[in-house]
């Protein structure tokens, strides 16, 4: 079967890494996949898309990215050319924008299996009308990355498992998967010592950056032993270096800087308490990588991060913004050792549901389903 995977652009993202896992998943179960990318790209990014198992097809050939009414004339001759050439069978329309109008044009040219996958939740658009008339009358599937995301969607949600029967129109949820790289940890993990805290972020706003350093300040004014190991970088790395050095933190703070997927692992491994501090996460693929290598999560109560991260199983919360219960929620996990020690081991047999293996079984099975139904439309 050749699946066509549409998706507006291939940069370093979690939309484009859950895509590849998908890739990955759909190539080896012998599909033939083709992905075509509207505008923006990264040579490296094709490159990566192209070795998990997919034909590439870039429409911009600039990489730019076109609005308004030539943005829609510009997809729907590319679209078309693509269906010409390949013929696919299925089309899997990554729901990001552009989501909606790929879909729509691909109806219009003759697209009648059309999977979609959101990858955020609904509080991003200003209006579900459009959203729910997709789904209704558009896409045999849609599915989102959590349950929270499908409910802000539609109202309810369901997880999908082999054994879920399909109707005419359908709305799943189906977890992302740990990304090529990171492997579950076999062994027990051991705590450092002193005790590492850590991130591994893009330093940016909506991540919660800037709360990060004042509250390892006050831990560190209680447990002068911590260390501190911020993974990345972005807008906020210049003033979290100055927020280190206000609060004479230098020599106990390591910035590392951006580093590739194959190098995670080992940064993962130094770390025992991974801060996500994010003031939005649809899903939080970090918690799981973390959760992988055994490091105990705490993570701020939003988005899709209490369905990933469960408090008081695997992890803590802590209110949003809020420095101080942050600064607690680490202070709970160095006093009690025995505690950080039981979600480290939780965590290790947890995220097992979040592994490449249930996630390519479960997405082949709804391929397998969609199209052996006799209410395909």
């Amino acid at each position: 079967m050749t699946i066509l995977i549409s998706i507006p652009c291939l940069l370093t993202g979690g939309t484009e890494i859950q895509t590849l896992n998908l890739i990955r998943a759909l190539a080896a179960d012998r599909h033939r996949v083709v992905t075509v990318c509207y505008f923006e790209y990264s040579l490296e990014m094709v490159t990566r898309f192209q070795e998990a198992g997919s034909e590439v097809v870039c429409l911009s050939k600039e990489g730019r990215r076109i609005r308004g009414w030539k943005g829609i004339i510009f997809l729907y001759k590319g679209l078309r050319k693509v269906l010409k050439q390949y013929r696919p069978e299925v089309a899997h329309v990554q729901y990001m924008a552009p989501g909606a109008i790929p879909i729509l044009l691909l109806r219009l040219l003759g697209m009648r299996q059309i999977i979609a996958t959101a990858h955020t939740a609904a509080d991003i658009y200003s209006s579900l009308r459009l959203v729910h008339f997709i789904q209704q009358y558009c896409v045999r599937v849609f599915t989102c990355i959590t349950e929270l995301a499908e409910r802000s969607f539609f109202g309810t949600s369901l997880l999908y498992t082999e054994q879920t029967q399909l109707k005419k129109r359908n709305h799943f949820t189906i977890y992302n998967a740990l990304p090529m790289g990171i492997s579950i940890s076999k062994q027990s993990k051991s705590q450092n010592h002193p005790l590492t805290i850590g991130v591994v972020s893009r330093l940016e706003g909506i991540k919660g950056m800037d709360l990060v350093v004042p509250a390892f300040a006050q831990v560190k004014a209680c447990h002068p032993e911590m260390q501190l190991l911020i993974v990345g970088d972005g807008s906020l790395r210049k003033s979290m270096e100055e927020q280190a050095h206000k609060a004479g933190l230098e020599e106990t703070v390591e910035f590392a800087g951006r580093q590739p997927q194959e190098k995670l692992v080992s940064y993962y491994d130094r770390i025992d308490i991974l801060l996500m501090p994010s003031r939005s996460e649809g899903f939080g693929l970090t918690a799981i990588e973390g959760m992988a290598r055994g490091c105990v999560v705490i993570a701020a109560r939003t988005g899709g991060l209490p369905e990933v991260v469960r408090d008081g199983e695997v992890g803590l919360l802590h209110e949003p913004e809020q420095v101080e219960d942050l600064a607690a929620q680490i202070n709970k996990l160095i006093e009690q050792p025995t505690l950080w020690k039981q979600f480290s081991n939780e965590a290790t047999t947890y995220v097992q549901r979040f592994s490449f293996e249930r996630f390519s079984q479960l997405f082949n099975n709804l391929y397998r389903s969609a199209l052996a139904d006799t209410h395909s439309c």
